[in-house]
């Protein structure tokens, strides 16, 4: 095995960094054994160095075990380790912050910020866009349905839709709500839950997650798109322990398509980097935003890349969110 296949080996595992790969190349060489990749798994955040490019994975095809019938997920293109660079780091410092250990029968409570687009018509027959805006506290239990969950929201100041005027609906009286249930569905289908007691034993290796994310394919649409919303899935109002969420960040940058972006901005206005991919029907760009020196998650935004599909500028934002804070309850408050 020459030294690139080392070092791509061991990026399925944990991206390790220069000094990893500089130790790695010196222990091949001299005869010793090189460290198990799963040692290397919070190694310091990876380095190109030299304008060497490293693959973060070699294309292969991975079957799921667990159907009935198992069928390949998609392969999975080399790209170098500067294309998804954002999510290496996230992965390397998964596990560098303090992390909640919620038990069973308590809450996981989410505050975040958020901006979504809305559309109508009035009874006159006048079609209507604008983005909403909200602030939002969600108290989901830690293990099973969200039907116990329960929710307060707040309106904030609408913003008009880009290139639309800010119609009359959006600018009645700010309200808010709650709390109340979260949703009024009995049962959640096992492929969809996110509950901390379900999301902590999902696989915590690279290939075990991308079968994963490459579970719930639907047929009619670019599985490639299915996967990088299904990461989302798991990152809003989701909470990961860290070795998941390592594992997340790893499978997500084999994920044909996903870019890095050197600057982004989610809905509380914090500053980040991104890891992004184009949904080319949809004519926008949908980012994951982390913060840039932590890598940290931040939160989400939708950016327009061609007016044509988006039917608003280039360069728009449609969506964004921002993940304020996250926290441990014994309760949730009474519904009103």
């Amino acid at each position: 095995m020459n030294d690139d296949r080392m070092i791509r080996a061991l990026l399925m595992e944990a991206p390790p960094s220069a000094e990893v790969i500089a130790e790695g190349r010196r222990r091949m060489y001299s005869g010793v054994a090189t460290p198990s990749p799963r040692r290397l798994r919070w190694g310091t955040a990876s380095v190109l160095a030299g304008g060497l490019v490293l693959a973060v994975t070699a294309g292969i095809v991975v079957v799921d075990t667990h159907q009935q019938n198992p069928r390949p997920v998609p392969t999975f293109a080399s790209q170098p380790v500067s294309a998804v660079e954002v999510l290496v780091r996230a992965s390397d410092n998964a596990g560098r912050f303090p992390e909640l250990h919620p038990k069973p029968g308590q809450f996981l409570v989410y505050e975040s910020l958020s901006m979504n687009p809305v559309e109508g018509g009035t009874e006159g027959g006048t079609y209507y866009r604008y983005l909403a805006r909200s602030k939002r506290t969600v108290w989901l239990p830690v293990s099973g349905s969200p039907v116990d969950g329960v929710v307060v929201e707040e309106m904030l100041p609408s913003r008009p839709y880009p290139g639309w005027p800010l119609p009359a609906v959006a600018k009645g009286p700010l309200t808010k709500t709650g709390p109340e249930k979260l949703v009024d569905f009995d049962e959640t289908p096992e492929d969809a839950r996110t509950d901390y007691a379900h999301l902590s034993r999902l696989p915590t290796d690279t290939a075990g997650m991308r079968r994963y994310l490459f579970k719930p394919l639907d047929d009619t649409r670019n599985p490639y798109y299915d996967a990088w919303n299904q990461v989302i899935n798991l990152l809003r109002e989701a909470y990961l322990p860290a070795a998941q969420r390592a594992a997340l960040f790893r499978a997500a940058a084999t994920i044909p398509g996903v870019t890095s972006i050197k600057e982004s901005t989610d809905a509380a206005g914090r500053k980040g980097v991104a890891a992004a991919m184009v949904f080319k029907e949809e004519g926008i760009r949908k980012e994951y935003i982390f913060d840039p020196k932590t890598y940290q998650f931040l939160g989400e935004r939708s950016v327009v890349v061609d007016a044509a599909k988006a039917k608003a500028p280039v360069g728009s934002v449609l969506t964004s969110t921002a993940q304020l804070k996250v926290s441990v309850a014994d309760i949730a408050p009474p519904l009103n």
